[in-house]
C-alpha cells in the first residue's frame, strides 16, 4: 500500500469546518501522481510518450469527519489493471492521526493518447514499471466491460 501524508489547510476545509469534498479528490490525485511520479512517470517521461491518465469515476464513501490540526494519510492501492494497462482501478483510503479510516474511495480510469485524443495501453517500458509493484487484496484483470458497469450514457438537452 502507497502511503502520503498531508496537513489540512485552511484553504481544505468548507463552510462546515471540516475537510471539503474537493479536497478529497484534491489528496487523491496527489497521491496518485506521487505514486506514478516514483515509478518513472514523471512530466518528462508523460510528455516524451504524449499520454496522460483520465478518470472515468470515483465514488466517494464517508465515514466521519475529520478537521485541520493533526496530518492525514492517504493510501493508494491497485486493485485492477488491464493487461496492456489501458484500463485501472484504484482504491483510496483516508486515515486520521490515529489511523483510524474516516473515507474510501474506489476510481477506475485509463490512458489516453495525448495526440489522437484515444485511450491507448502503455509501452513496454512503462508496463514494465507495474510488473513489480505490490497490487490490492482482490486485484485483477479488467476489460473494457468493466469501464462500462455501471452504464451511465450522455443525455443531452435541446436549446
Amino acid at each position: 500500500m502507497y502511503l502520503k501524508e498531508f496537513e489540512i489547510r485552511w484553504s481544505d476545509v468548507d463552510a462546515n469546518r471540516h475537510l471539503a469534498n474537493s479536497s478529497y479528490l484534491n489528496y487523491m490525485s496527489h497521491t496518485r501522481m506521487a505514486f506514478l511520479f516514483e515509478l518513472g512517470f514523471t512530466q518528462e517521461t508523460l510528455g516524451k510518450e504524449q499520454i496522460g491518465p483520465v478518470v472515468f469515476h470515483e465514488h466517494m464513501y464517508y465515514f466521519k469527519e475529520v478537521f485541520p490540526g493533526r496530518p492525514i494519510k492517504v493510501s493508494m492501492e491497485i486493485m485492477g489493471m488491464s493487461e496492456d494497462a489501458k484500463f485501472f482501478e484504484f482504491h483510496h483510503n483516508f486515515y486520521n492521526h490515529k489511523g483510524e479510516n474516516f473515507a474510501h474511495c474506489e476510481m477506475m480510469g485509463a490512458w489516453m493518447d495525448l495526440k489522437t485524443r484515444k485511450l491507448t495501453g502503455l509501452t513496454n517500458d512503462f508496463l514494465k514499471s507495474f510488473s513489480g509493484v505490490e497490487k490490492g487484496e482482490g486485484f485483477r484483470v479488467l476489460t473494457k466491460e468493466d469501464t462500462r458497469r455501471f452504464a451511465k450514457a450522455p443525455k443531452d438537452i435541446q436549446f
